[in-house]
């Protein structure tokens, strides 16, 4: 990911909490394999495990999601785990996580460049996470290590969908949340040899606010009523979003 300065964002904690709101990340993996592409990516909502935020630290965290062992990236994943002892995969993987609203930019929301020289082209606004690290694959179905990460994880991540994405907190008239015990016992333990799990550890994280911040005041400003006129959820989202990374970056700048 290029991580150009005044996008960047440095704080492990931000992004972190990032990741959080946004759980659905991309996995790509490079695996060497007679039988399946060298390159495979599938997207998997992940439960973030936070370590330390010092970004020095070894491990910074851990993400933990599970996928279909039919899945031919699953595959080559477990035939490359099945060759270590550790069930670690040799190559790094990365994650990739992206916000939910994004939008392409038009040079007609610069209101003070394009009158006074035209030099300004389209671009795109978005806000990104990407996360590199070995993975430890739970893939033998049999073992009972297995079967309690696997329980673990789908616990925890139907909770985390089901009260902060779906708001199910039985709390404030809200209904409460679906439980993984609401289904048979027989039936998830099915579903569990039908799927294996990943844990990521966290030992490298970047990741940017592309929120115009490059530009200047008054065409941040065009910016923002062009996002806000156009009556859209996520226009109102973005003109907020720009708003708030432009005065940090002014903020940034007085203080320099």
């Amino acid at each position: 990911m290029y991580l150009r300065a005044v996008h960047a964002e440095p704080s492990i904690k931000v992004l972190f909490d990032f990741i959080k709101e946004n759980p659905l990340g991309i996995l790509t993996t490079a695996i060497p394999s007679p039988s399946y592409p060298f390159l495979q990516s599938s997207h998997i909502p992940w439960v973030l495990d936070t370590i330390s935020d010092d970004p020095d630290a070894s491990v910074k965290g851990r993400l933990r999601g599970h996928m279909a062992r039919q899945n031919p990236q699953a595959k080559a994943i477990i035939e490359a785990a099945s060759t270590s002892s550790t069930r670690k995969i040799q190559q790094d993987v990365m994650i990739l996580f992206t916000g939910p609203h994004h939008h392409y930019v038009t040079p007609k929301f610069y209101t003070e460049t394009k009158p006074a020289t035209g030099k300004v082209v389209p671009t795109w606004n978005y806000a990104a996470a990407q996360v590199y690290g070995k993975a430890t694959i739970y893939y033998d179905s049999s073992s009972e290590e297995t079967s309690q990460y696997l329980s673990q994880q789908i616990h925890d991540l139907s909770h985390l969908c089901e009260t902060s994405i779906m708001g199910h907190t039985d709390q404030e008239g809200k209904p409460g949340p679906w439980n993984v015990s609401d289904a048979p016992d027989r039936y998830i333990d099915i579903m569990k040899k039908n799927i294996i799990g990943i844990e990521v550890s966290i030992e490298s994280i970047g990741g940017k606010f592309k929120m115009s911040q490059e530009m200047g005041e008054k065409d941040r400003e065009g910016i923002i009523d062009g996002f806000s006129n156009l009556g859209s959820d996520v226009g109102n989202h973005l003109a907020g979003t720009i708003k708030e990374r432009g005065e940090m970056k002014d903020a940034a700048k007085m203080k320099q």
